[in-house]
């Protein structure tokens, strides 16, 4: 199985991408008994947000994340090409460590209020099924916003019913 270790490492390099954030968090209610983790500031004024579901092992089964950054108001952000970058991101650092990956068709969707894009990557060793992620972007006027989550393939397919509770709280 892949480490948290190195899931959060290629997380982090996705979320790099999402730039800096403004100071206005957005609210988000993480499902219970998942572990909420502080996100060390990268820049100032960055919101990025953080919680992990662990077994009773202590084995981490997944993680999500949201990620806030502002958007100057003069400037037009292509999200599709965003979102193009961080899947082309993901697909790269997995590759690296020796897994493939197939990423769903950029669709439509929406992030709280705002309508937003999304792709979801399968990740696979030696043709087994190890883990999936979704990306989930949208913009508003001066904010742009990246909800990710992934986990081990079967614990990511359980926690469905958690994951889309986190997302239909949330609070732009």
């Amino acid at each position: 199985m892949i480490r948290l270790d190195r899931l959060l490492f290629i997380l982090a390099s996705v979320f790099s991408l999402a730039g800096a954030a403004c100071a206005d968090a957005p609210v988000v209610t993480w499902p219970q008994g998942w572990q909420v983790e502080a996100v060390p500031e990268s820049a100032p004024g960055v919101s990025r947000q953080r919680a992990v579901k662990i077994d009773q092992g202590g084995t981490p089964l997944m993680v999500m994340e949201l990620t806030m950054s502002p958007v100057q108001g003069d400037h037009q952000v292509n999200l599709e090409g965003v979102l193009l970058e961080m899947r082309k991101s993901v697909q790269k650092d997995f590759f690296q460590g020796g897994y493939q990956s197939v990423c769903t068709r950029i669709h439509a969707t929406t992030l709280s209020r705002l309508a937003a894009l999304e792709t979801t990557c399968t990740i696979t060793q030696n043709g087994r099924h190890v883990l999936s992620q979704t990306l989930v972007a949208a913009v508003d006027a001066d904010k742009a916003y990246v909800l990710s989550y992934a986990g081990q393939a079967e614990a990511y397919k359980a926690s469905q019913d958690e994951i889309d509770a986190a997302r239909n709280s949330l609070k732009l």
